[in-house]
C-alpha cells in the first residue's frame, strides 16, 4: 500500500459522507496515516468537519448535489458513516469507477430495514423476529393483530433508534405510526412492524473484512434506551457454543454483502439461541469502546480493512463506555470535566457538537478494569460527571 501526501496531487483521499463522531474517529485515524481527508454533512462544523482537510455542507439526499462532490474531488475511497443518503447516486458513482466502502448495493440494503430483514431471513434463512410490513395505518392496525402486542414499530428506514417505538395496546398503533413516519430517513412512509423478543442479552459482533479474511471481534454487551446506545462493554461472556452460532451468523450476513470494512452485527441472544437483529456496514457506536478496550480500535480496523493492510483483533483489556448526553438546549455549550478526570483508568471523549439538544449524545466516557463490571461502574461515574453548561 503506497499512501501519497495530503494536499498534493499524489494524495490518497478518502470522502467521508456523514460528519459525526464515529466518523471523527474514522478521520483522525486517517491523518495519522497521511491520507487527505474530506468531510461531508447535512450541517456545519460537524465533529468531523473540525480534523479533516475541508468540507461540505450538503443533503446527502440529493444525488445531485452528492454526485458533483464526488466528481470534484475524485476520492480514492468512498465511506459512508450515515444512512441519510442516496445510495442510487451511489450506485451509479461506483458503476463508473470509484470506490464505494464497503460497497454500494451493501450500503443500500443495510440502510433498508425491509431489504436486509429479507436477505437474512427469505434467502440465508438466520433465525430473526417475525415481521410484517406496511405502508399506511390500516396496513399498520392488520399487521400488528398478525405479529401480537407488544410488537415494535420501526421506519424501514433510520437509525439509532429514531422513530421505534412499543405497541403495547391499540392506542398506541396511530401513535407509533406518526412516531415512525416523521422521524425516517429515507423516503416514504414504510414501516417494519417486529415481534418483541424477551431476549436474556443483545450483542454487537464487530466482524472485520480484511485482506486477511473475516476476523471476529470479542462480543460487546451494550444496553440501548428508546433503540439508542446507552453504555458498552466487552468481552460480555457468553459461552463458547453460542459465540460460534454468533459468528456463524456474522460470517453468513457480511459474506452476502461483499467489500471490506469492519460492519457492526447486532444480536439478540435468548438462551442458547442467536437472533439476527441488524447489521450496519461501519464502525457502531457501541464499539466505541474499543478504543480503551482492543489493541487496535474499531475505527483504525476499518481503515486497515479498507487499505487492505494487516489488522489486529486483540482485547487487550476489559472496559466500558458510557454516553454523555446533554440535559440542556445551547449553541456552543462548555464542559465542566473536572470531576470527571478524577475517576481512574478513565479516559474521556467529547465530540464537538456545536449544538446541544436535551437527550443529545455530546460525548462517551471509556474505562479500562480488571472485569467489566467495574470498567461499567467508572465509565458511569465518569460520564455522569461531566456538566454541560
Amino acid at each position: 500500500m503506497i499512501i501519497g501526501t495530503p494536499l498534493f496531487s499524489n494524495a490518497t483521499k478518502i470522502l467521508l459522507l456523514g460528519s459525526g463522531e464515529l466518523g471523527k474517529e474514522l478521520i483522525l485515524e486517517a491523518q495519522r496515516l497521511g491520507i487527505e481527508c474530506v468531510a461531508v454533512d447535512s450541517y456545519q462544523n460537524a465533529p468531523a468537519m473540525q480534523v479533516a482537510h475541508r468540507s461540505y455542507i450538503v443533503d446527502m439526499k440529493d444525488g445531485d448535489a452528492l454526485r458533483e462532490i464526488i466528481e470534484k474531488e475524485v476520492p480514492d475511497y468512498i465511506i459512508p458513516e450515515i444512512e441519510a443518503i442516496n445510495t442510487e447516486t451511489l450506485i451509479e458513482m461506483e458503476e463508473f469507477g470509484n470506490i464505494v466502502v464497503p460497497n454500494a448495493s451493501a450500503t443500500k440494503i443495510t440502510m433498508d430495514r425491509e431489504a436486509i430483514r429479507r436477505l437474512a431471513a427469505e434467502k440465508l434463512n438466520l433465525k430473526t423476529a417475525k415481521y410484517e410490513f406496511a405502508e399506511s395505518l390500516d396496513e399498520l392496525k392488520d399487521a400488528v393483530s398478525k405479529i401480537g402486542m407488544p410488537c415494535v414499530v420501526k421506519p424501514i428506514m433510520s437509525s439509532s433508534g429514531k422513530g421505534q417505538s412499543i405497541v403495547k395496546s391499540e392506542k398506541d398503533i396511530e401513535k407509533a405510526w406518526n412516531h415512525a413516519t416523521s422521524s425516517a430517513r429515507g423516503i416514504g412512509t414504510k414501516v417494519i412492524v417486529e415481534e418483541f423478543i424477551e431476549f436474556d442479552y443483545e450483542i454487537t459482533l464487530l466482524t472485520a473484512k480484511t485482506e486477511e479474511g473475516i476476523k471476529f471481534c470479542p462480543p460487546i454487551g451494550h444496553i440501548q434506551i428508546d433503540g439508542d446506545y446507552h453504555e458498552s462493554w466487552q468481552p460480555h461472556p457468553m459461552s463458547e457454543e453460542t459465540l460460534i452460532r454468533a459468528q456463524d451468523m456474522a460470517y453468513k450476513i457480511t459474506s452476502m454483502l461483499g467489500g471490506r470494512g469492519i460492519f457492526g452485527v447486532e444480536l439478540f441472544v435468548k438462551g442458547d439461541e442467536v437472533i439476527f437483529s441488524e447489521v450496519s456496514p461501519r464502525p457502531h457506536d457501541t464499539g466505541m469502546v474499543t478504543m480503551i478496550t482492543q489493541n487496535m480500535s474499531e475505527f483504525e480496523i476499518h481503515l486497515r480493512s479498507i487499505l487492505g493492510l494487516p489488522v489486529d483483533i486483540k482485547l487487550i483489556t476489559p472496559g466500558a463506555s458510557h454516553v454523555i448526553k446533554s440535559d440542556i438546549y445551547k449553541w456552543a455549550p462548555q464542559y465542566d470535566i473536572s470531576d470527571a478526570m478524577m475517576v481512574p483508568n478513565t479516559k474521556i471523549r467529547i465530540f464537538g457538537k456545536p449544538l446541544a439538544k436535551i437527550g443529545r449524545r455530546m460525548g462517551v466516557a471509556l474505562a479500562s478494569a480488571d472485569d467489566i463490571e467495574t470498567a461499567r461502574e467508572n465509565a458511569k461515574k465518569c460520564a455522569h460527571a461531566v456538566e454541560i453548561k
